[in-house]
Parts: C-alpha cells; sequence; structure tokens
C-alpha cells in the first residue's frame, strides 16, 4: 500500500497537490494541471515573464502548452484503481449494525443470519453457505441481533412450532412434551395465516382512518357554515340597525355581542371535537406505520414475536358516536330588551307628532304594538332551516290626507322608520324628516 502511494504522488500537481486534471507539459517538462498552470501564469502577465511552478525556470514570452495525451491515460487508469480499491474495504459493522459472528478482532458487519447455525455472517463469511451444498440448504434471513430469542430455553432447541391452544412459539420438543395434545402448527403455516390476519386488520384500519377523515371534513365544513352564517348574521344585523334611528345603535352593538358571544362557544365546541378527531387519526396511523414495518418481515418467528403486542394493543374504537353538530342563533334575548325602547321611542315620536299637528284632532290615531316577523336563523350543519322573531310594528288607522307636512322640533335628526319583509295589519306609517319637515305616507 505505502508503493502505492508513492506511485500515486508522482502523478500529483505540484499547484493544487491532487491527481492532474487535463495534463500539460511546460517547455522545462514538468506537468501541471491545465487549470492550475492557467491561472498561474494569468496573473503574470502585466510582468511579461512566466515561469515554471515547479523549477523557477522562466519563459519570454508566454510558452504554448500543449495537452499530453499520455500522461491523461496514465492517470486515468490510476483513477479506476483507486477507486476498485475503496469497493473492496471491508465494511466494519457500526454501532446500530449487526457484528459478523466469525470476524476476529474488528468485526465487520454482517448481511445474512442463518436461522439453522444461528450465527450471523458478513459478506465474506457468508460465501460457504451459498458454495457448499450442504450449508446452501440453510435458511438465509436478513441480519438479525435477536438470534438468541429464537432458541427456546427449556430445551436450547429452535423456535419453529406455533401452539395455537396456547397461542405462543415452541420448539419440536415443546410439542411433545408440555403441548402433547394442543393444535400445533409451523411457524411459516401460522404466519401465513397472520400475514392474512395484520392484512384484514389494515384494511378495517385505513377505513377507520378515511371515516375519520370524512368526518373531519364534515366539521370542517361545519366550521365554514358556522362562519358564513355568523356572518351573514351580522350582515342582517348590520342592515336593521343601519336602518334604525340613532338611539339603537347601542342595541345594534349588544346584538352583535350577543351573536359573537354565541359563535365563539360553538367554535370552541366543535374546535374540541376536532382535535380530538385529529388525535384519533395520528393514533391510527402511527399504529398502520407500525403494521406497514411488520408486514415485510421475512422470519416467521420474528414475525410473530413482533405480531403478539398488536393482538393484545387497544385500537380505537371503531364505532364512535356519530359527529352531529348543531348551532342556534337566536335574537329573541336580544329582541326582549329592544322592544321597550322601540315602542317607548314610538310613542314619545307619536306624542312630538301630536304636538304640532292641531288639524289632526278629527283623526283618530291609534298606535298599538302588534308582532312582525323579523328574520332569524337557526343553524345546523346544513345551515338550511331559518326562524322567525318579533319585533315591533306601528299600525295606524288610515289617515285620509295623502301627504301632511308636519313640523317636528324635538326631532333634529333625520329619522325613517319603515317596515321590511312581511306586513301585518292594514297599513304602515312611514315617517320621513327631512331636516326640519316629515312625510306621512300611506
Amino acid at each position: 500500500m505505502a508503493s502505492a502511494s508513492v506511485f500515486q504522488d508522482e502523478f500529483c500537481c505540484s499547484i493544487c497537490l491532487d491527481l492532474l486534471t487535463d495534463p500539460v507539459t511546460v517547455t522545462c517538462g514538468h506537468s501541471f494541471c491545465l487549470k492550475c498552470i492557467t491561472g498561474c501564469w494569468d496573473q503574470a502577465d502585466h510582468k511579461g515573464v512566466y515561469s515554471c511552478p515547479q523549477c523557477r525556470e522562466t519563459f519570454t514570452p508566454r510558452p504554448v502548452i500543449r495537452r499530453s495525451t499520455l500522461l491523461a491515460d496514465v492517470v486515468k487508469k490510476l483513477k479506476k484503481t483507486d477507486l476498485l480499491t475503496d469497493a473492496t474495504t471491508p465494511c466494519y459493522a457500526g454501532p446500530d449494525d449487526v457484528e459478523c459472528d466469525f470476524c476476529t478482532g474488528s468485526k465487520h458487519k454482517a448481511i445474512k443470519s442463518c436461522l439453522t447455525c444461528l450465527v450471523s455472517y458478513c459478506e465474506v463469511h457468508i460465501q460457504p453457505h451459498y458454495e457448499v451444498p450442504r450449508l446452501s440448504k440453510h435458511k438465509l434471513v436478513n441480519a438479525s441481533s435477536q438470534l438468541q430469542e429464537k432458541i427456546c430455553l427449556q430445551h436450547d432447541k429452535i423456535i419453529e412450532v406455533f401452539c395455537r391452544t396456547d397461542q405462543k412459539l415452541i420448539c419440536m420438543l415443546c410439542s411433545m412434551d408440555d403441548h402433547n395434545g394442543h393444535k400445533t402448527v409451523s411457524a411459516i403455516a401460522e404466519r401465513t395465516e397472520k400475514q392474512k390476519e395484520l392484512l384484514e386488520m389494515k384494511r378495517d384500519n385505513q377505513m377507520q382512518i378515511q371515516q375519520k377523515e370524512k368526518e373531519v371534513e364534515e366539521v370542517k365544513g361545519a366550521l365554514k357554515s358556522l362562519q358564513a352564517s355568523a356572518q351573514k348574521a351580522d350582515e342582517d344585523t348590520e342592515k336593521i340597525f343601519t336602518e334604525l334611528i340613532s338611539f339603537m345603535k347601542k342595541k345594534r352593538s349588544e346584538a352583535k355581542e350577543s351573536i359573537r358571544a354565541q359563535e365563539k362557544a360553538e367554535m370552541g365546541r366543535a374546535e374540541g371535537l376536532l382535535e380530538q378527531l385529529e388525535l384519533e387519526i395520528a393514533k391510527l396511523k402511527n399504529r398502520d406505520a407500525e403494521m406497514e414495518q411488520l408486514q415485510p418481515i421475512e422470519d416467521p418467528v420474528d414475525f410473530l414475536q413482533r405480531f403478539q403486542p398488536h393482538l393484545t394493543s387497544s385500537p380505537v374504537a371503531k364505532n364512535l358516536p356519530k359527529v352531529t353538530f348543531e348551532t342556534k342563533f337566536s335574537f329573541r334575548e336580544v329582541m326582549k330588551s329592544v322592544s321597550p325602547s322601540l315602542e317607548e321611542k314610538t310613542k314619545e315620536f307619536h306624542q312630538a307628532i301630536l304636538k304640532v299637528t292641531g288639524f289632526m284632532k278629527g283623526d283618530t290615531v291609534k298606535l298599538r304594538s302588534v308582532r312582525r316577523p323579523y328574520s332569524r336563523y337557526r343553524y345546523n350543519q346544513n345551515t338550511e332551516a331559518k326562524e322567525s322573531i318579533r319585533a315591533q310594528e306601528i299600525e295606524v288607522s288610515r289617515v285620509r290626507q295623502k301627504q301632511l307636512e308636519l313640523k317636528i322640533a324635538k326631532l333634529s335628526n333625520s329619522i325613517q322608520l319603515s317596515g321590511v319583509g312581511e306586513v301585518t295589519g292594514k297599513t304602515l306609517l312611514d315617517l320621513h324628516s327631512f331636516s326640519s319637515h316629515a312625510e306621512v305616507l300611506m
């Protein structure tokens, strides 16, 4: 190896100290990488004098350099030899690797384990199992560090039988001794059955994942509907209270706060349900990943030993209660607080009209509180149902005059009282106050 290193040094560039790349030879006979000598001489262009980096011989003008074909072929072959040497270098076992039981000193990494010999072999020591006829019949599996767990502690024999009566792995002597008369099969046969069971469990687990994901989408859809419904309720509330006179602004704010509180409460409930579903999905996916790792195991004993915990583990409940989600937005309580104020303000407004209209003495103007449906929304998952809430409406007896000009001194704001939606009663009173005038439109 030392002579090979010295031989390799003869073909190193004295500038980059690496194997020559695109080797060229200058006038003095020394060889360099084309890139290295070109860069070196480019820096000397301002002097006009060029020198060999190795022997310091100077040249004027700048010499013409030519590629050395023979030297390039030699370096190419030398690099191939190095790659071949590196490829045949033994691979030693790391902290997480299975060591070869036949190696002495530094252990090489084992690539196969023999279930007959109960020994792990590296690339070199496994060769007899491929070449010797009797050894070629041995059962080889991927290198495993748990070979001793495949030995029966009672009889010191290979575990290769599965007792279906006791649901445990045993050796041949156990089947004739403690398990005599029990229903037993080979570990390979039991693995085949358990593999089918594993596939069924995996299929069922996948169905549960899909069901949970579907429920997640339903909850997310309900959340979107809830948000849209809350926004719609907010817009309707804004429209209603915008059309009312200034004294209702405070009530509008209270109504919006009520909606927000209800929305927040239902959002909290829905998000809690969503978090629970996502947690269950995560558990199912973790279990699925464990089963995915178990499936490709070829060693039946190893497979069955790892399979047993999955039989005792408790999966996520398959039949959880169906997700139900219903949210109600109601203005009933809001309107209970709004109605008295509306009725009181309406009476005040009527009294102001009577004070400034002397020609209405002969006309009976009667105000009474009647029921009138406004839109109220009851939200469920489909956000389809609508109910009505009660509000206040002004019904007056028919006033024969088509248009009356009223001076309202106490009401300086522009006010409009108008019905929105279904009308109950004979006639609505629309009052429009522009500056100091009001119009009664029948």
